[in-house]
Formats: structure tokens, C-alpha cells, sequence
């Protein structure tokens, strides 16, 4: 038995202590915010908060996680109501297809959790582990700005 806690909930997991991460959250906990990207920890699609650090969920074994708190997109905010990171990323376009966001979403918000105004430099480095095929990588940044109060500040 595997018990995790995500987003403040215990859960009592029944499945094998090395099955990934990403799905014991996609399938037993019925949580289909973190994507399976590319399942090597290569593109940030299944990126979730793991103690306050941005965690790879599909690499992650659940033995590995023990009582650490997990954090998925879904505690940010719903579709009615965005919290306030998913609202700058709503507001600044910056999902086209939409695949790596909320791996995006969950990296940023573990830098802004940790520095809630970083510079330019400070977010590229953060969020260099995780991939936008698309490219709408200033418009990811500008949502960060946004959402980290410097929204007025000119895009570098």
C-alpha cells in the first residue's frame, strides 16, 4: 500500500511501488492534468510540485515520493474560476496546442512560490527543462511576468 498525499488530500494507493508518478495520478487518482510527453523526463509535460520543486512525474517512481506533499495543476484553479498563474497563461496566449501548459504552468509556479518576482533571466533558467514545440516561449514568459507583477516591464 503507497499513500500519498496530493493536493492536501491522503490517498491509499494499492499498486506497485514503482509504478510511475504520472500514473498513479492519471489513472487512480482520476487526475489528467499532468501529461505523458515523452516518458524519459526529457519534456516537462508531466511536470508536478514535489515539495516545492518541479518534479518529473513520469520518471518519479511513487515509493520515491514517500510523505511529500504533490502538488498537480488541478490545485492551481478550475476552468470557471483560474488561479492566478493559469489566468496570465490564459490572458498572454500562451498555450497553441496546449500539451506542455500545464507542465509549464506547475514550473513556473513552483519558481514563483519560491521567488514571487524573479527577473527575465531567473525565469528562462527555471523553465528551461520544460518544452514548448510550438514555440510560444515569450509569450510564456510574458505570462510569468504577469503573473509575478511585471507585466509593465518591456519584453527582452
Amino acid at each position: 500500500m503507497i499513500q500519498l498525499t496530493v493536493n492536501g488530500v491522503s490517498h491509499d494507493l494499492d499498486i506497485d511501488p514503482a509504478t510511475p508518478l504520472l500514473y498513479a495520478l492519471r489513472e487512480d487518482l482520476g487526475l489528467h492534468g499532468a501529461k505523458f510527453g515523452c516518458g524519459m523526463g526529457q519534456c516537462g509535460a508531466c511536470t508536478v510540485i514535489v515539495e516545492g520543486k518541479p518534479t518529473f512525474s513520469c520518471v518519479t517512481p511513487v515509493a520515491a515520493i514517500g510523505k511529500r506533499p504533490v502538488r498537480t495543476i488541478e490545485s492551481l484553479g478550475t476552468a470557471q474560476k483560474p488561479g492566478p498563474l493559469q489566468q496570465a497563461f490564459i490572458d498572454h496566449q500562451a498555450a497553441q496546442c496546449g500539451y506542455c501548459i500545464a507542465g509549464m504552468i506547475m514550473r513556473a509556479q513552483a519558481l514563483l512560490d519560491r521567488n514571487p518576482h524573479p527577473t527575465d533571466a531567473e525565469i528562462l533558467t527555471h523553465m528551461e527543462p520544460n518544452l514548448c514545440r510550438c514555440g510560444t516561449h515569450m509569450r510564456i514568459l510574458a505570462a510569468i511576468r504577469a503573473a509575478s507583477g511585471r507585466a509593465a516591464e518591456a519584453t527582452q
